[in-house]
């Protein structure tokens, strides 16, 4: 959120920018009382003031999104999330705030923003929302890979989200996946799991009347990939790429990679 938008919010609100964040420690104040009625003796009949401590939580989250005080921010987005998962029936929205959490978190600690992310895909696998769940791997995995600059926990979350995308037919998501999961082997020279998602995805390709011109950039690296662990392999994987796709036989990538093997 840019300097412009957090005015606005803030003007929405009638509260300055500067008086924002002490804003917020008193409705977080105001929201752990209410929370304490949910689950103290009268816990039986605090559902009406669980809601309000929710509803208290995300304000004072907002607040201190306006004060740019991201770890107050993410902990009134967690507290949310935890309190809304006591009451059962309002899983989408611990879901929402642990991704609003993540999103505050990541300015400051990516992988406090990933747990949170793992957190709600947890909450939408469960409900069944697998495409939602895919998406939140993917974005965990994408911050292992820029921000924790960590590529073996990056392909495993890219992989995990193309399975879930495979599970609801989201074929060209889950293809953008495990190109990304294939790039990662072949840096971490895991040269064999790299070259079967190369030929995988250029088979599909070939089979594909849009997509099968691009067919030949996959099946090229799919032997190259080979190429890395044994000539023969390679040659064997040029013979089939050619037999799936005869149109490869003619290509700058075929004559290279023959001039190669």
């Amino acid at each position: 959120m840019q300097r412009s938008d957090m005015q606005r919010l803030a003007n929405v609100l009638s509260i300055p920018m500067e008086e924002s964040e002490s804003k917020a420690q008193k409705i977080m104040q105001e929201a752990e009382k209410k929370s304490r009625i949910t689950s103290g003796f009268f816990g039986l009949f605090g559902g009406s003031k669980a809601d309000e401590a929710c509803e208290l939580y995300v304000k004072a989250a907002n607040l201190f999104k306006i004060a740019k005080k991201w770890t107050e921010a993410g902990d009134a987005f967690v507290r949310s999330a935890k309190l809304t998962l006591s009451r059962g029936d309002y899983k989408h929205e611990a879901a929402t705030n642990y991704v609003d959490a993540s999103n505050c978190y990541r300015k400051i600690n990516p992988k406090q923003a990933i747990d949170c992310l793992l957190k709600a895909v947890e909450i939408y696998s469960e409900m069944g929302r697998f495409t939602m769940a895919a998406k939140y791997y993917m974005s965990a995995a994408e911050l292992y890979e820029v921000e924790c600059n960590d590529p073996e926990k990056a392909m495993h979350y890219y992989e995990k989200a193309a399975d879930y995308y495979k599970g609801e037919e989201s074929k060209s998501s889950a293809n953008k996946c495990m190109l990304k999961v294939a790039q990662f082997a072949a840096e971490l020279e895991q040269y064999k799991k790299a070259a079967d998602i190369f030929e995988e995805i250029g088979t599909s390709y070939a089979e594909n009347t849009l997509l099968k011109y691009s067919a030949k950039d996959y099946f090229f690296k799919a032997v190259l990939c080979h190429l890395c662990r044994d000539v023969l392999d390679a040659q064997h994987a040029l013979n089939r790429c050619i037999d799936i796709f005869p149109s490869f036989q003619d290509s700058r990538e075929c004559t290279l990679l023959k001039a190669s093997i």
